[in-house]
């Protein structure tokens, strides 16, 4: 078979898989109405939220002791008025409207903000805290006021950190992207932005005012930030049920009603000194409580911002994988060819690197050299997979290097030629010949694993996903099934060029 006609079948193949992936996508997404989970069973209320959010919302206190919060209080309260125990489920903030379809909660409970492209995918009860959002800085700086923010300082934009996928990320972004750097942070939490502030590597962060309130205002352990400027950008909290929980939702939207009406919700947001004039508006909130879901973005309009992101994971991966080879190839070198107090020197360099996990190299990289090298969160991306990889390379090439016949160095050494010239001329030539498949894998690995750069605020293909899935679980079917395609048509053609290249070496 010519090289043409080989080209044309394995083109007629991929296509043929792109079809099938995309139909059973489709089925999937019709027919998963068919296969909801079943409705809330009366008897245990399965509420879920992300207990590493912190105070005031959740506090794990330990596995022998329950959950405690102003949510914890009410997530109790509620459950005692609708004559059902209460069941904390521990998960991923950013996968709950997941997690409520997979029917592993009733509810989602934990400062999740109401939308209209949330009220599409899920139903809401009316709002149980009407929230702001505060700016916080630390002690000795000059921000004074949000109009401070568009002010550059020292010839650069201000960092501003945030917890991605938040209200104070949307607003951030929708206001101030042209003016300062943003820092999404999902792993961190909000005492890790706070953090941050703190010890100088953000120059302020954009908190709901709870957190606010309670970490700095009430002084639990950041008492050293200042709140500046007024709170805005009012929005709600709510519980957010599975649609056809409707009578669920009924049941939890009188419990609120009697919690205001008796002064139960005032006592549990008191206790935590949340109580403000804002949650006067609740009562009138809860009578009339008719939210419109919104038509938010397209599919297609979110299938671009994806492949937008998709062109950051190939740039990062394109970027790191040069910085790995060639760092592996002298770390190779060295092993074999250097003295031996350098073998062992990078023996441990490799082990380490292998030995650890990616996602705790980055957040060396980004979090601790920070206070000696101005490194944005791209670049650090981009040095710690390269940093990362280039262990693995390190070996594919000592296994290249020791291929090649001890005589043909020896030989050219003795035709006069340095041990350097021989190796640059003669040994590494068809180390790297022999190494291309391997290395070529390590590359389609590596596209992959630029995923793991979304926790330090890089918005690469999956944190594109998972902030558009959070804001708009209508789609989660459908952006998974792009976000896969994406993955495959950047993986798939070095596929191919791995296994020719497998082919012409065997």
């Amino acid at each position: 078979m010519s090289d043409v006609s080989r080209a044309f079948s394995l083109a007629r193949r991929f296509l043929i898989l792109i079809l099938v992936l995309f139909v059973a996508g489709l089925l999937t997404a019709i027919g998963w109405r068919h296969f909801a989970p079943a409705r809330f069973d009366g008897r245990v209320l399965r509420w879920g939220g992300d207990a590493s959010g912190g105070a005031p919302y959740l506090l794990d206190r330990g596995p022998d002791r329950p959950i405690a919060g102003f949510e914890a209080e009410l997530a109790d309260y509620l459950a005692q008025k609708l004559g059902v125990s209460s069941r904390f489920v521990q998960k991923y903030w950013d996968m709950l409207p997941q997690d409520l379809a997979r029917g592993d909660i009733d509810m989602i409970l934990n400062g999740y903000e109401w939308t209209p492209q949330r009220e599409r995918a899920m139903a809401s009860t009316a709002p149980y805290y009407v929230y702001r959002l505060q700016l916080l800085v630390a002690a000795t700086s000059p921000i004074r006021d949000w109009a401070d923010l568009r002010r550059a300082r020292s010839g650069r934009r201000l960092k501003i950190g945030v917890l991605s996928d938040s209200a104070a990320h949307r607003y951030v972004e929708k206001t101030y992207s042209d003016d300062v750097e943003i820092v999404a942070l999902a792993e961190e939490g909000s005492t890790g932005v706070m953090r941050m502030v703190r010890e100088g590597q953000l120059d302020a962060t954009v908190q709901d005012l709870p957190t606010a309130l309670y970490y700095v205002h009430q002084k639990h352990g950041y008492e050293d930030l200042r709140m500046v400027g007024e709170p805005i950008e009012p929005g709600y909290y709510v519980i957010f049920v599975r649609p056809n929980d409707t009578a669920l939702r009924e049941r939890l939207n009188e419990a609120l009603r009697t919690a205001l009406s008796d002064g139960s919700l005032r006592r549990i947001y008191d206790k935590y000194g949340l109580w403000n004039k804002d949650q006067e508006k609740l009562a009138a909130l809860a009578a009339n409580w008719a939210p419109e879901a919104g038509a938010g973005q397209g599919i297609l309009e979110q299938a671009w911002l994806l492949t937008q992101a998709a062109g950051v994971t190939v740039l990062l991966a394109c970027l790191a994988m040069p910085l790995a080879m060639l760092l592996g190839l002298l770390v190779a070198i060295g092993r074999l060819y250097g003295p031996r107090w350098l073998d062992w020197i990078l023996t441990v360099y490799v082990e380490l690197l292998r030995g650890t996990p990616v996602l705790m190299q980055l957040f060396v990289i980004y979090y601790l050299l920070a206070g000696y090298v101005d490194l944005s969160a791209f670049w650090a991306g981009v040095l710690g997979l390269a940093i990362n990889y280039s262990a693995y390379e390190a070996e594919n090439y000592r296994a290249g290097l020791r291929a090649i016949p001890r005589g043909q160095m020896e030989a050219a050494l003795s035709l006069g030629m340095s041990k350097a010239a021989a190796l640059r001329r003669i040994i590494v030539p068809q180390a790297v010949r022999l190494v291309i498949p391997p290395v070529t894998n390590d590359f389609i690995a590596l596209f992959k694993d630029t995923s793991v750069c979304s926790v330090i605020a890089v918005v690469e293909l999956t944190s594109r996903y998972r902030t558009l899935m959070v804001n708009d679980p209508h789609y989660r079917l459908q952006l998974g099934l792009i976000t896969a395609l994406l993955y495959l048509l950047m993986s798939y053609p070095l596929s191919l060029l791995a296994r020719r290249l497998e082919r012409q070496r065997t």
